[in-house]
């Protein structure tokens, strides 16, 4: 999997670095309050656990599953609500986590559907936020790392469901997507 990288673009030093300055950035803003942590699977999940072991403060953790990718390099422009969550949202402070803002389309997706269901208030911690794919208006609000426009793998990011598990973010060979 290491040749298929292009170039390593964060280790893993440097992000439990930005979940630490993020978790503790949440600890005071959310200082007693009781949020509800909301994982966007599958690509959050190990952003997920850096992040919740920094913060410092009673909350809630459910995970939520959409689809845009469908397999491919660029999203389809259609959101798919792959497995909802179970927990009321209504009167909650909720916090998206969230690997990558792109085109912005999923996170407005999931922001629409929340305050739908009432929630107090909606805040968003992404690992990366690339501003150059944006096809809407939707910002986060923790962020650990701006990125280039170009298509980055690893913790927890994939290509076809592989490159999830290295240790770093990656920019992926096109060589290996052209095919």
């Amino acid at each position: 999997m290491n040749n298929d990288i292009e170039e390593v673009l964060f280790d893993q030093d440097q992000i439990h670095q930005a979940a630490a300055r993020i978790g503790q950035q949440i600890t005071r803003d959310f200082d007693g309050h009781r949020p509800l942590f909301l994982s966007v699977l599958k690509g959050a999940y190990l952003w997920t656990a850096d992040v919740l072991r920094q913060v410092d403060l009673y909350a809630d953790l459910e995970f939520i599953k959409i689809s845009s990718y469908h397999g491919g390099v660029e999203s389809s422009d259609e959101i798919e609500l792959v497995t909802d969550i179970r927990r009321e949202v209504a009167d909650r402070d909720v916090i998206i986590l969230e690997d990558i803002v792109d085109t912005g389309q999923s996170l407005l997706f999931l922001k629409d559907l929340l305050a739908q269901r009432g929630a107090r208030s909606i805040q968003v911690a992404c690992l990366l936020d690339k501003k150059g794919g944006r096809k809407v208006d939707v910002t986060a609000d923790y962020v650990g790392f701006d990125v280039r426009n170009e298509f980055v793998v690893g913790y927890g990011l994939d290509y076809a469901e592989s490159y999830r598990n290295l240790p770093y973010v990656g920019v992926l060979k096109p060589s290996v997507y052209a095919k």
